[in-house]
């Protein structure tokens, strides 16, 4: 097995080898004690991973980046900045390779939580936390906020922790949804992150990339990377244009105190596949997933709060007008909210599936099955999901 000191060599002449004989000789300075090196060094790997579309940068370059975020955290570290540095290790985990992910993982643990870790939280914040949490609203009230006629169609089975034998047998290989209830009380999470001050302690210094904007799908949507504890003060915000949502970030992967907190349920074993990733869905209300389908089988783990889940099969899918370009081709072209009937006329005689989340639940939807969640007031709290996507392919399910 390579050493860290192997490693970097290796990479140093590959990226020598791509052209990038400017950046090897700022990584050099850098390692011998150049913060201003180090920075520059990060600078030309950043350059690299906006130069191209993500899929067409390679993975040299990426752990060039990660490899520089080392550097300038360990120097900012020896200089006593550690915010500075957790910043620079962060992004490193968020946008580098693989290939320095242990040393990058190494050097977070080493500077431990610190006082930034520690973010005060205002009285006035944990008892929106708490109410938010413990509350909700009435039925009639939900049945305002929500798309029309819902909860009318067809309810999703609700099971009480089943045997993996038995959603094999009845949900898995018969591709249907189901609701399976009790089944992550044991996990620390169901607890500890009721309490803010917990989340702010474990992961108040952390930096994480968020979407702001109702959906995303929405034409105002961007990104930005703020700090875990900025990202808990939006929670209150009312301004729904600077709504903000962590998806589709393997934030488990990244801030490991958190992984700690919840264990993957037994039935992702189901099909004998593999566990393609594990992301968390973090968010206010008033953020809304739009109508789409994935082709993976994805499990749900609903840790606190309420949420909407509405479900069609893939056989009605040309009643939902899937868009016709082929990077959005997964995701329809109706807005459940306010559905065009001359635009869209079949979506509004289409029979489907929906329930109402409940925290502690497990939301099984099998591969092509189009989703839409609601997230507006639902629940007046965070909603934390887990979203488990299992990727399988045996005889009878081949994933394409």
């Amino acid at each position: 097995m390579a050493t860290g000191g192997e490693k970097r060599a290796a990479l140093l002449r590959q990226i020598t080898e791509e052209g990038g004989f400017a950046f090897v000789a700022s990584a050099e300075k850098a390692a011998a004690g150049d913060l201003r090196a180090a920075e520059a060094a990060r600078e030309m790997a950043w350059e690299q991973l906006h130069s191209s579309p993500r899929a067409e940068v390679g993975a040299a370059w990426r752990d060039a980046y990660a490899l520089a975020c080392l550097h300038v955290a360990g120097l900012r570290a020896a200089a006593g900045d550690r915010r500075a540095a957790l910043r620079a290790l962060d992004m490193g985990l968020i946008m580098g390779g693989g290939l320095l992910r242990a040393e990058l993982d190494d050097a977070i643990a080493g500077l431990g939580r610190g006082e930034a870790g520690a973010v005060p939280v205002a009285d006035g914040d944990v008892q929106r936390w708490e109410e938010g949490i413990a509350g909700g609203r009435d039925l009639d009230d939900v049945l305002k906020l929500l798309p029309v006629n819902s909860l009318s169609c067809k309810q999703i089975k609700r099971r009480s922790c089943i045997s993996l034998e038995a959603f094999i047998r009845d949900y898995f290989l018969c591709e249907s949804p189901v609701i399976l209830s009790g089944c992550i009380e044991h996990w620390p999470a169901r607890t500890k992150w009721k309490d803010i001050k917990y989340l702010q302690s474990i992961a108040g210094d952390r930096t994480i990339p968020v979407q702001v904007g109702k959906n995303y799908a929405c034409a105002e949507l961007k990104q930005e990377l703020i700090t875990f504890s900025q990202f808990l003060e939006r929670m209150w915000s009312s301004d729904s244009a600077n709504l903000a949502c962590v998806a589709q970030h393997q934030l488990f992967d990244q801030i490991k105190e958190l992984h700690k907190d919840i264990t993957v349920p037994e039935y992702c074993l189901a099909g004998g596949g593999k566990l393609q990733s594990l992301n968390a869905w973090f968010g206010p209300h008033g953020t809304i997933t739009p109508l789409h389908h994935d082709p993976h089988h994805n499990l749900f783990a609903q840790v606190l709060g309420r949420k909407y889940v509405r479900l069609y099969p893939a056989s009605v899918s040309v009643g939902l007008y899937p868009n016709t370009e082929s990077m959005l081709s997964n995701a329809s072209q109706v807005d459940l909210d306010n559905i065009d009937e001359k635009e869209h006329p079949k979506t509004a005689a289409l029979e489907f599936m929906d329930c109402i989340l409940e925290e502690g639940d497990l939301l099984y939807i099998p591969p092509k099955w189009w989703h839409y969640i609601f997230l507006q007031e639902v629940h007046n709290a965070i909603v934390l999901t887990i979203l488990i996507i299992h990727d399988v392919s045996i005889i009878r399910l081949v994933e394409t």
